[in-house]
């Protein structure tokens, strides 16, 4: 092989394992999101995201279905970000929803949203089986 195609090599690697690296950041952060959505919300919104926790029953409000595609899917990221840092009156919903930011950090808030990103897509899985 000459040395152009060792080069190239190496950089289909280097370009895989940031690929590889990515990938894996991502899947911690989900898993973060998830534990920290069951301390902190899972109370309001249930442990599987739907609205349905015991303490969202006594609500004025329903707590949101956060497996719902449609409605989510309209969310952007900096959105739920605010939600969940300022709360629920400071983006115009309930003001059951409390504020966070003095609780969670920004990286915290970041990896519940990345969880949240994924619940309407292991609703829909879950009713494929």
């Amino acid at each position: 092989m000459t040395p152009l195609w060792w080069k190239a090599i190496a950089v289909l690697l280097l370009i895989w394992a940031l690929f590889v690296s990515a990938m894996l950041a991502i899947a911690q952060d989900e898993e973060s999101g998830r534990m920290i959505y069951l301390t902190y919300c899972s109370g309001c919104h249930g442990t599987s995201g739907k609205g349905d926790g015991p303490a969202g029953k006594s609500l004025a409000a329903k707590p949101a279905d956060h497996t719902d595609g449609k409605v989510m899917n309209r969310y952007t990221d900096q959105y739920l970000f605010n939600v969940i840092a300022k709360g629920g009156s400071e983006v115009g919903k309930s003001n059951a929803m409390p504020a966070w930011s003095g609780v969670l950090t920004e990286e915290k808030i970041k990896a519940v949203v990345a969880y949240l990103r994924n619940l309407p897509d292991k609703e829909r899985n879950a009713k494929r089986r």
